[in-house]
């Protein structure tokens, strides 16, 4: 595959990586900007000039802070399908992302990982990957920060790939499409991403983990807000009249069972998942996640939800309860069927950068299924990030340059593919 030039000028992989992980750029929950911290503009713009001085002519920022740009294709090779990659600028709010401070473990030979800072470790029981990665070099934080792997990893490795495409003005290739967005750590990465004049067949969001995945599955979301109606009067008179609705929400939640709990479940197993209360005695709202990896098993633990809730009431005479089910977004295996090669080129391309492919899912969902949905089918790749969202995230160097390998398999698969 193809090389660095031993007398490049531009900045190797890990050197991109630090760079970016030293750019704060925390997104902010609730906000009601967009992007919804302007921090985030800092790293667009040094991207949009790193972009450029690869060839990248188009490169730009727009007012909602998506940083895109095109390689155009090699002669001979305009004919083959546009495909792009993406990666999301922001970080995780509830950790800081600020002075982050990237820490190199060298030759890692097992056990905990200390990090400098606040006494915190990366304990091995829990990061059981760590074991395919001895001898290698870890990146970690300092201990007071996340590191940001997720997802500057994935960013560095795109970035990576397009030098080493630079460098060697002779492969060919077919027009590849690039795309930095924010706010994806708040569920608004792709909220006013224009499908249409991105003008990609299919595309890749390097957002995901071990060395090897690719992932094509997400959950099927949907969400219940149940909203109990009691009854209130002054408690010095409320004797055989009150009905508080916080009591009646109380027992709907105790008979939840554990099982079918996030904390309970993993795999392609679903979940009811409440996050969230409040009200007071005349009304109170409760809003419940509702998982499944299949379409068909989202109405069962809707009709549950409202099975529990009925009965909650029961136990309160005068309460009463209304359930109002929300669509959020759907598996994206859905949409990917309708494009197999997004897919089997990518497994290939894994195979080609000498792994074996691990095609997963994700106990959650990405940009990638809410592009899918659109028209634009987005598998995710592997880019190395572990334990993210945490103090304790870490990547692995190797794991970084293969991600990188994988990105330019791929172009040269749908290149040899479709031309």
């Amino acid at each position: 595959m193809l090389q660095r030039r031993p007398d490049s000028s531009f900045p190797s992989l890990v050197e991109r990586f630090v760079a970016y992980a030293k750019v704060h750029t925390t997104s902010v929950e609730d906000s009601e900007t967009y992007p919804s911290s302007e921090r985030q503009f800092d790293l667009a713009r040094i991207l949009v000039d790193e972009l450029k001085a690869l060839g990248l002519n188009d490169a730009a920022v727009d007012d909602n802070c998506y940083v895109t740009a095109t390689l155009p294709a090699s002669p001979g090779c305009e004919q083959v399908p546009a495909i792009a990659f993406i990666s999301h600028m922001d970080t995780y709010p509830e950790v800081s992302g600020e002075n982050v401070v990237p820490t190199f473990h060298e030759n890692y030979q097992g056990g905990d990982i200390v990090l400098p800072k606040e006494g915190r470790k990366i304990l091995a029981a829990e990061n059981p990957y760590l074991q395919e990665c001895i001898g290698e070099t870890i990146i970690t934080a300092d201990g007071t920060t996340l590191l940001g792997a997720d997802d500057k990893a994935g960013i560095a490795e795109i970035m990576d790939a397009l030098t080493r495409i630079h460098e060697n003005p002779d492969w060919r290739h077919g027009p590849v499409k690039v795309a930095f967005t924010p706010d994806e750590e708040v569920g608004a990465g792709v909220k006013h991403f224009d499908v249409d004049a991105f003008g990609a067949l299919v595309a890749y969001t390097m957002d995901g983990g071990r060395r090897g995945e690719v992932e094509n599955e997400t959950f099927c979301a949907d969400s219940a807000v149940v909203t109990f109606v009691g009854r209130d009067i002054h408690p010095g008179y409320a004797k055989d009249k009150m009905v508080p609705s916080v009591k009646v929400a109380g027992d709907f939640l105790a008979g939840l069972p554990r099982a079918g709990a996030p904390e309970t479940t993993e795999g392609k197993e679903g979940y009811i998942h409440p996050i969230a209360i409040k009200g007071n005695t005349s009304e109170t709202e409760v809003h419940v996640l509702i998982r499944d990896f299949e379409k068909a098993g989202l109405k069962p633990k809707a009709d549950f939800i409202r099975e529990k809730a009925e009965a909650a009431c029961a136990q309160w005479p005068g309460s009463s309860v209304r359930v109002e089910i929300k669509e959020y977004y759907r598996n994206m295996k859905y949409d990917l069927e309708k494009e197999p090669r997004a897919m089997a080129y990518a497994l290939e391309a894994v195979k080609r950068a000498g792994m074996d492919p691990i095609q997963g899912s994700i106990r959650g969902g990405t940009d990638g299924s809410t592009l899918s949905a659109r028209g634009l089918p987005t598998p995710n790749i592997f880019t190395g990030e572990q334990d993210f969202h945490g103090y304790g995230e870490w990547v692995c160097v190797k794991d970084m340059e293969l991600a990188t390998d994988t990105i330019l398999h791929l172009i040269d698969v749908w290149c040899e593919k479709e031309a």
